[in-house]
């Protein structure tokens, strides 16, 4: 038992560490994995008939998702930015309509197009992405 909570804590610092020590392009291919991770969870969580844990992972993706709506700069980004944030608003509310009809169809959706996302800032070269 003691190794099991060590192998967690473990994590949890590896994983804060990896965080702090983050460009902010690293950051956001991170958020992208983690809603992606969420929504692979809740599928599961729905083909196992886990409905709590299903809501509780497609809440956990929306968060995030929110969380890089939240990020946007419009300033900077423009167009680009617009397009984003209409993108990732589509994506929460695909969830949201899984969550309520029980949908792996939609989740497949979202994860698609979350994974187009990811596709594309994982091609930005890390170097140019810490141009300033």
């Amino acid at each position: 038992m003691n190794g099991a909570i060590a192998l967690k804590q473990y994590q949890q610092t590896r994983v804060h560490g990896g965080v702090m020590d983050a460009s902010p392009h690293r950051l956001i291919q991170m958020l992208l994995d983690g809603a992606m991770s969420r929504i692979l969870s809740a599928k599961a969580s729905l083909k196992q008939k886990n409905i709590a844990k299903k809501g509780e992972q497609i809440g956990n993706a929306i968060s995030i998702i929110e969380g890089l709506r939240a990020s946007l700069d419009f300033k900077v980004g423009g167009e680009l930015s617009e397009n984003l944030d209409a993108l990732y608003e589509y994506i929460a509310g695909i969830l949201l309509q899984a969550n309520i009809q029980d949908d792996v169809a939609l989740l497949d959706e979202a994860g698609k197009l979350l994974s187009e996302i990811k596709m594309g800032w994982d091609a930005i070269d890390s170097q140019a992405a810490q141009v300033k």
